[in-house]
This record gives structure tokens, sequence and C-alpha cells, in this order.
């Protein structure tokens, strides 16, 4: 079965035989056909389809899909061009600015990350339409617990930012004397001033890849 077409299909290849895979699959159908849900269909699958596992650098961990009306499209924290850019990314883009004097860009469409080695990967993938978590049982956490265990496999140094209580969880899948885990709360309204402002973890991560002798990323996403 070839979801991905990249190095992520052999990866995860005995993962798509497991029970609770098809099972997770069966119960995303059977949303689908009954309520508006996001990401659409071909874009659930997005993080992985964008960003090959060989090449990962970075790892960005969110909760799941945005679930209002034309935001999700698969990786996370980022929207379409044209789209209003969410509160937690115009936080993400702060810190940006506080760490790099990048001014923010004119839209939240993070492709140029994901192409640089980035994994906006959410812990759920498929949310139903204005219900926030509300596929977060269905089996979806197992699947990218097994993602992250595959990044953490990777002979290369891989820095995971992973941000408010769920992403933390993952740590546990982590070998921090090979990978770099920075975590910090939420970039949310909610929680960003209890410490995700000027946590500096988009320098640190390059620091961070810059020892061990990997391209540093760019973080500066140019307007549309």
């Amino acid at each position: 079965m070839k979801f991905f077409n990249n190095s992520w299909d052999s990866a995860l290849e005995d993962e798509f035989e497991k029970d609770y895979f098809k099972d997770l699959l069966n119960k995303v159908d059977e949303e689908y056909s009954n309520y508006t849900v996001y990401p659409a269909r071909g874009k659930i699958f997005s993080a992985l389809t964008n960003c090959d596992l060989k090449d990962v650098k970075v790892v960005i961990l969110g909760q799941d899909p945005y679930h209002e009306p034309g935001q999700a499209h698969g990786m996370s924290f980022s929207v379409m061009p044209g789209v209003d850019i969410p509160p937690s990314l115009k936080n993400i883009y702060k810190e940006i600015e506080s760490e790099y004097g990048y001014k923010p860009p004119n839209h939240g469409y993070l492709m140029s990350w994901a192409k640089q080695g980035i994994l906006l990967l959410n812990a759920t993938l498929t949310v139903r339409e204005h219900q926030a978590n509300s596929h977060a049982k269905f089996g979806w956490q197992k699947f990218t617990d097994r993602v992250i265990q595959e990044v953490a496999k990777l002979d290369t140094p891989v820095v995971f930012l992973l941000w408010g209580r769920n992403a933390i969880a993952k740590k546990a899948f982590i070998d921090e004397t090979k990978h770099l885990v920075l975590t910090s709360v939420h970039p949310s309204p909610l929680s960003a001033y209890g410490g995700f402002f000027g946590n500096g973890h988009f320098k640190k991560t390059n620091e961070f890849l810059k020892s061990k002798g990997r391209e540093e990323i760019n973080w500066k996403i140019e307007d549309i």
C-alpha cells in the first residue's frame, strides 16, 4: 500500500496492516461520509508526503487539525494562502521575529519549512468541523507515536519542538543523547505568555543543527 510515495511507505509498511490502523481508516471514512471533516480527504497525510523521512531535520508537533472551514490542509499550524493566519501561528511568527528580526509574512502557508525538512505533524490527523479533538480517540495517536519513533531511529540528529502537554508526551519515544528535544507551553493565546514567548527555540534549533554539521533552517517566510 502506497500512501506517501517516499521513504515513509517502507518505514510504516507494517503499521498499515495492523488491525487498529484498518479500524482507524474505517472510522475516518464513516466520518467523512456523515460529517464535514478536515482536512480534505486527500490532504490527511500532507505532513508526510511533503517531508520525506530521510530528509527530516526538525519535527514541530501540533495537536489536531484546525477545525474551521478552509483552514486545515494536513500540516500542523499551517493554513493555505489567502486564509487568515490563526492566533497560534501569529504567536510563532512573533517569537521568530523576536529571535531573528524577521517581519511576519502576510500568510500562514508553511510549505517552505516542510521543503527544508521540517515535519509539521499533528498528533491527530483529522477532526470534525467546529469540534476540536473530536477524533483524538480514533487511533491516530498510536499511528503518530509510530511516526515519531521512526524519526527518532534516524542516525542523523533531529530537533523535536514539543509545545504543550500533548506534544510533550511524545518525548518518551526520543533518545535525547542523539536528538535535541525542546519543550514549552503551546503557542496558543491561552498559554503563550506562560513560556512560549522567549523560549528561543528557533535559534536553539539552528545552533544544534549547525553543531551537528547539518544545514540550518531558514525560518524567514517570504510574502505571497
